[in-house]
Parts: structure tokens; sequence; C-alpha cells
């Protein structure tokens, strides 16, 4: 590595404004105890009805 480097590009991807938008929306319902969550798949299909 020392000497031959890297055979690629290191650098980190910055989100575009939708995606900081939709990672923002998710945090706030994250966050949200009105929203309903599940602690198990099997909790979320009894819900569906799946």
């Amino acid at each position: 590595i020392r000497k031959n480097g890297i055979p690629f590009d290191l650098k980190l991807n910055v989100p575009n404004d939708e995606t900081l938008k939709a990672i923002k929306e998710a945090r706030k319902i994250a966050k949200d105890k009105n929203v309903q969550s599940y602690d198990s798949i099997e909790e979320l299909r009894k819900d569906l009805e799946i």
C-alpha cells in the first residue's frame, strides 16, 4: 500500500438533498411515540393480517 497506493479512490459520499430529507423524516418517525412500531416480524404480520 505504501508504494503502489490503493487501487481505488477514497472519498466520502455526501448524500444529496432528497436523501438528507428522507433521513431526517425517518429519524423523526423513529422518535415519534404515536407511530406504531413492532418488536418482531410476527407482530407486524399479525397486525397486517398476513
